[in-house]
């Protein structure tokens, strides 16, 4: 049963859903701490689009590191909601790929993100979601997310273009302050990380030119993009850690330097954060 609420908030999104086109923040969520220590591990799948496909993936994804995950698919659109409980049926019913005793529903909802019986998620990830915005709109949707997590929760707001091949997010807590912005690549093929920046968040897309910090950065991802090309005869992947080791030796505070191997970088917000 959904919650009772007086309105939802947001935009309608052009609802266009990939299968698989998420999964590379999915699996940066399921190796996130805050899922592993979460006392409800509720997670919420905010503006799902025309499908439920994206729901079902990620439960069925952050279930091997949280088995007792839920996944709760909230979408501004009644018939969008429709759909998805029908896909949901056939979920039930081992008419799909996936598990037939899957944790998801689905619901009506926005920024506002509606909980019945004031549950509060460990997780809301908000993708392409907010590149219809303005960018004096981000702070206000940022607030909302933030407001309904658990004390120790994460939002993981971004986008990825169609293939899911190209992404980037920002994490940040109950506090609505933006914690870090994360890169994610498919290397094979790459010519320059410098391609992320048109899949920006709203909050830095517009803010990718000379002088503010994220142009610096994607500037110096090039070069020592550039600068690793003799490492590339033994594949893309020691090409980017040794890309990203040169990051390091430049004074570049990168984190989670495990993940590099999957083509991702995550910096600290305050090394990418818009100037005034």
């Amino acid at each position: 049963m959904d919650p009772v609420h007086v309105s939802v908030v947001g935009r309608p999104t052009r609802g266009t859903t990939g299968t698989n086109r998420l999964r590379r923040v999915d699996r940066w969520i399921a190796r996130s701490a805050v899922l592993r220590r979460a006392v409800d591990p509720l997670v919420v799948d905010l503006g799902y689009g025309a499908s439920g496909v994206t729901a079902f993936e990620l439960e069925a994804r952050l279930r091997r590191t949280r088995p007792d995950v839920e996944v709760r698919g909230l979408e501004l659109d009644p018939s969008r909601v429709a759909r998805a409980r029908e896909q949901l049926v056939e979920v039930q019913a081992g008419r799909t790929t996936f598990s037939p005793d899957t944790r998801v529903t689905f619901g009506r909802g926005g920024f506002e993100v509606p909980m019945a019986g004031g549950r509060r998620p460990a997780v809301i990830r908000a993708f392409n979601v907010l590149r219809q915005y303005d960018e004096q709109d981000v702070r206000d949707a940022w607030t909302r997310m933030a407001t309904r997590l658990a004390d120790d929760g994460r939002v993981v707001e971004g986008t990825c273009d169609e293939l899911g091949r190209i992404c980037t997010w920002v994490a940040f807590g109950s506090d609505a302050v933006p914690i870090s912005l994360t890169v994610s690549l498919r290397v094979k093929g790459l010519e320059h990380p410098s391609i992320a920046a048109e899949r920006l968040p709203k909050a830095l897309i517009h803010r990718n030119v000379p002088g503010e910090r994220v142009h610096a950065f994607f500037v110096a991802l090039d070069r020592a993009w550039d600068h690793a090309a003799p490492v590339a005869a033994f594949g893309p992947h020691q090409r980017w850690r040794a890309a990203m080791q040169g990051m390091v030796d430049t004074g570049w505070p990168l984190r989670q330097r495990s993940r590099w191997r999957l083509g991702e970088v995550t910096v600290p917000w305050d090394a990418v954060a818009p100037l005034g």
